[in-house]
C-alpha cells in the first residue's frame, strides 16, 4: 500500500484551514479537512486516510472515526466516480424522489447503496439536501440537480458518462 499523503496544494489548503481556528483548537478543522481528504483520496475515507488526518490535526484517530462515521456525507467504503445522492425527505418524496430512485436503479442496473460494475456510479439516498422548493433533487459532487424528471436524469447520466471523471465536493 502506498503512503497516504496530501498533494502539496491540498496540504497548503489544510494548513490554511487549520489557521482559521485558535491555537489548540485544530480539531475544529476536522469537517473541512475530511471533505478535502475524501476528495483527494478517491472519494472515500479509508482507515489509513483517517489516521493521517488525525496526525495532521494532532488528535486521536478515534475522534476522526467518530465524526466520519456519524455524518452521511463521508464515505467509509469506496464509491463510484460519480456519487449520486438523491434526497428522500418529505418534500422530495412528495414530488417523486422515489420514482427518480427507481428510475436510476433500472438505468444503472444497481440498487440504492451499490456501485456500477465499471466503478462509474454509486447511488445513495440521503436526508434533506436543502432544496425543498425545487424538489425532487439530487446532488453529485458539489452540483445540485433540481426539478428532476426521468428525462433530466437520463441526460445527466449521459453527461456524466462523457466526463468520465470523479465528481468532487470541492470547486
Amino acid at each position: 500500500m502506498s503512503e497516504v499523503k496530501f498533494s502539496n496544494d491540498a496540504l497548503a489548503l489544510v494548513n490554511k484551514i487549520i489557521k482559521r481556528y485558535p491555537e489548540g483548537k485544530q480539531k475544529s478543522a476536522l469537517l473541512p479537512v475530511l471533505h478535502l481528504a475524501q476528495s483527494e483520496f478517491d472519494g472515500w475515507l479509508s482507515t489509513p486516510v483517517m489516521d493521517y488526518v488525525a496526525s495532521l490535526l494532532s488528535i486521536k484517530p478515534i475522534e476522526v472515526y467518530e465524526v466520519a462515521s456519524f455524518y452521511s456525507m463521508y464515505n467509509l467504503e469506496p464509491v463510484g466516480k460519480c456519487l449520486i445522492e438523491v434526497c428522500q425527505t418529505g418534500p422530495c418524496w412528495l414530488r417523486g424522489s422515489d420514482d427518480i430512485v427507481e428510475h436510476l436503479e433500472k438505468k444503472l442496473g444497481i440498487k440504492n447503496g451499490e456501485t456500477t460494475p465499471d466503478g462509474m456510479f454509486t447511488l445513495k439516498t440521503v436526508e434533506c439536501l436543502g432544496s425543498c422548493g425545487t424538489a425532487p433533487m439530487l446532488q453529485c459532487g458539489a452540483d445540485y440537480y433540481e426539478d428532476l424528471t426521468n428525462e433530466k436524469v437520463d441526460t445527466l447520466i449521459e453527461t456524466l458518462k462523457k466526463k468520465d471523471q470523479r465528481s468532487s465536493y470541492l470547486k
